[in-house]
C-alpha cells in the first residue's frame, strides 16, 4: 500500500505574515534605553526568539562596506562570541543602528552620530 505524504495547502503556504512579523526596535536596556517590542505574540514565540536572537524582518537594505569595516565587524562578532554572545552580522548592524538612533533621539545635536557625520 503506497504511503501518501500530507503537504500543506495553499492557504498555509501563502498566508499573510505581515501582522506577525512587524517589530519596532530600539536600543536594548543595557544601553540605557528600554527595548520596545510588540506584545501580541504568543509567549512561546517570544521565549524562542530570545534564545536564538533571530527575528523575521519585512524590509531589506544593502550596505556596502570597505574591507577594513567588514574585518572590524567580523572581529566584533568573535569578540562577542568570547563573551557568550552569538550574533550574525545583520543583528550587529541592527543593534548598532538602534543604539545610534536612540542616542540621536536623546542627545539631538550633541549625539555621536551628528558629530561623526559633520566631521
Amino acid at each position: 500500500m503506497p504511503r501518501r505524504v500530507s503537504l500543506p495547502g495553499a492557504a498555509e503556504l501563502f498566508r499573510s505574515t505581515a501582522a506577525t512579523t512587524t517589530e519596532h526596535y530600539e536600543a536594548r536596556p543595557e544601553h540605557g534605553v528600554s527595548a520596545e517590542r510588540k506584545t501580541d505574540r504568543p509567549a512561546s514565540a517570544r521565549s524562542r526568539r530570545s534564545t536564538t536572537g533571530r527575528v523575521r524582518h519585512d524590509e531589506k537594505i544593502t550596505v556596502y562596506v570597505s574591507t577594513d569595516e567588514l574585518l572590524a565587524l567580523e572581529t566584533a562578532r568573535l569578540r562577542l562570541r568570547s563573551h557568550g554572545i552569538s550574533a550574525d552580522r545583520g543583528r550587529l548592524v541592527r543593534e548598532a543602528i538602534a543604539i545610534a538612533l536612540a542616542d540621536l533621539e536623546s542627545q539631538q545635536g550633541e549625539s555621536a552620530l551628528v558629530a561623526r557625520l559633520t566631521d
